[in-house]
């Protein structure tokens, strides 16, 4: 029987480090954790055409640091910064009511969006939103991810494609994704395509090569 385990989670501590990091006690662990769960959505859905990559949040006893991760940072940071001013009022007033609380926002342009599973989901998800072919955006995907420099990709769309009566899954890959090496740095990310049909479900594995310890 095969066990499936979540790639960024499984390689956690050793390849990848947390995208929170701060430290709680037993009271205030949940709520700080569901916090950061509903801030991070949040983000992601309103500023879906930024194309964001991750959301790490930082917390210390005086403020929160929140960093964005983008492909195209330039529309969340808007004309003169007043871009992240309006965000960081929407975030205070919606999760912070009432509460005068101390917040930073910055946000990082993703080097290379084409080796990000986040991004390339994302563009997945907005081409077939579009109504394009899936074999042919996924195609398209497998090329241009190799063009990176990624040694490795495999992407897996699943349910109604095309408009289809019956629900299916499709898979295609190219080059090498070794999911047991927990040295081999894989991106790995789950998207959702909202289309008039239902939701299709993408997935997009990345190998971006072997992270050696430098000690070593």
């Amino acid at each position: 029987m095969g066990h499936k385990v979540h790639p960024r989670g499984f390689r956690i501590g050793v390849t990848q480090g947390w995208d929170s990091l701060w430290f709680a006690d037993s009271k205030n662990y949940v709520k700080l954790l569901q916090e950061d769960v509903t801030i991070r959505a949040f983000l992601m859905k309103t500023l879906k055409d930024a194309l964001i990559d991750k959301v790490e949040i930082e917390r210390t006893r005086q403020e929160i640091k929140i960093m964005i991760y983008s492909a195209k940072p330039g529309i969340i940071i808007g004309r003169g910064g007043t871009g992240i001013e309006d965000l960081s009022k929407k975030i205070k007033s919606k999760f912070f009511p009432g509460k005068r609380v101390k917040m930073s926002i910055n946000v990082k342009e993703v080097q290379n969006a084409s080796l990000s599973a986040m991004v390339v989901g994302q563009q997945i998800a907005t081409d077939i939103e579009k109504r394009m072919p899936f074999r042919r955006v996924m195609k398209g995907t497998l090329e241009r991810v190799t063009k990176a420099g990624a040694k490795g990709v495999k992407v897996a769309v699943s349910g109604r494609l095309n408009g289809s009566e019956i629900a299916r899954r499709e898979m295609l890959a190219q080059g090498k994704i070794p999911l047991h090496t927990l040295r081999s740095d894989i991106d790995y990310a789950s998207v959702t395509a909202r289309t008039i049909w239902g939701a299709i479900g993408i997935k997009v594995w990345i190998n971006r090569g072997e992270v050696f310890d430098k000690k070593a």
